[in-house]
């Protein structure tokens, strides 16, 4: 089977956080040659409305409003993509990026998540403190939380939890401390300490066979930043220590693309600002490069 095209978007939301710094993703991964490795098209830029100042007083989220209404036009350029036949790549942003990515798939019918981040990101507005979406989006895709971003387009949650597989999560004890509800066990999981037992290719293959059965029309790639190890990759906002090796990101994303289920790909939560000398940011292009086109 001929594979897809790759079609690059950018998607420079800070909506779900505070600071702005991960905004500068897609420009720095593209300059670090991203979009050449892949070959791709550059389909287009989605700007993201000016932050609010504040919480939502209904919803409990930072910028709730802004990041439901990114969501829906976000979802329309990946979905204009999809239409062409070709092979989004969403460049965040910020993780509540997530939402548009799987509201354009939801429309399509019902897809897996293969979930790669270090943080579960499975709180709610009552657990976080900071009240923002980018650590509440895997909840909110699931159908957990206020109704504007948990049920976009009025049909129900993005995903079912039978169809997630969350993988790399390192901050159980830090959820566990905030009051947050662990993951359903309806809903795959494998920590940093499950995938370190059993080694990351067995991991890696177990995670991607459950989010590419047969009964489901495909799966998406998500991988926030701070899922590789903290040693290698402290450009990110939210550090924690430990993480994958670039080497172990390749392989699970590898072993992901060799299916051939896998229907786009998103990156989030590199932020630049944090990378002078750009080290991380030319080490996450070639990793992905890499192992999207599986060389």
């Amino acid at each position: 089977m001929r594979r897809p095209g790759f079609a690059v978007i950018a998607a420079p939301s800070a909506l779900g956080l505070q600071v702005d710094g991960v905004a500068g993703l897609p420009d720095a991964l593209l300059e670090a040659g991203l979009g050449d490795l892949l070959g791709a098209r550059f389909a287009g830029r989605v700007e993201a409305p000016p932050r609010q100042d504040g919480v939502d007083p209904v919803t409990g989220v930072r910028n709730a409003g802004g990041v439901a209404g990114y969501a829906h036009r976000l979802a329309g350029t990946v979905a204009e993509v999809l239409d062409r036949g070709e092979f989004p790549v969403v460049l965040g942003g910020d993780c509540s990026i997530l939402l548009g990515s799987l509201l354009a798939l939801r429309r399509r019918g019902r897809h897996g998540l293969l979930f790669l981040d270090g943080h579960a990101d499975f709180y709610q507005p009552d657990t976080d403190s900071e009240a923002e979406a980018a650590s509440m989006e895997l909840a909110f895709a699931t159908g957990r939380g206020p109704a504007l971003l948990a049920d976009l387009d009025g049909t129900g949650p993005l995903l079912r939890d039978e169809d997630v597989a969350a993988f790399g999560m390192r901050d159980a004890e830090e959820q566990a401390a905030a009051g947050c509800a662990p993951l359903p066990d309806t809903l795959r999981s494998w920590d940093l300490d499950r995938i370190r037992r059993v080694g990351v290719a067995r991991a890696a293959a177990e995670a991607v066979a459950h989010v590419a059965r047969p009964e489901l029309d495909g799966c998406w790639i998500h991988v926030d930043a701070d899922v590789v190890d903290d040693a290698v990759m402290p450009a990110v906002d939210y550090r924690l220590a430990g993480g994958l090796s670039w080497a172990e990101l390749h392989t699970v994303l590898a072993t992901a693309m060799a299916g051939g289920r896998v229907v786009g790909f998103e990156v989030t939560i590199y932020n630049p600002d944090l990378d002078p000398g750009r080290t991380a940011g030319r080490a996450l292009a070639t990793t992905i490069g890499g192992a999207l086109t599986r060389a």
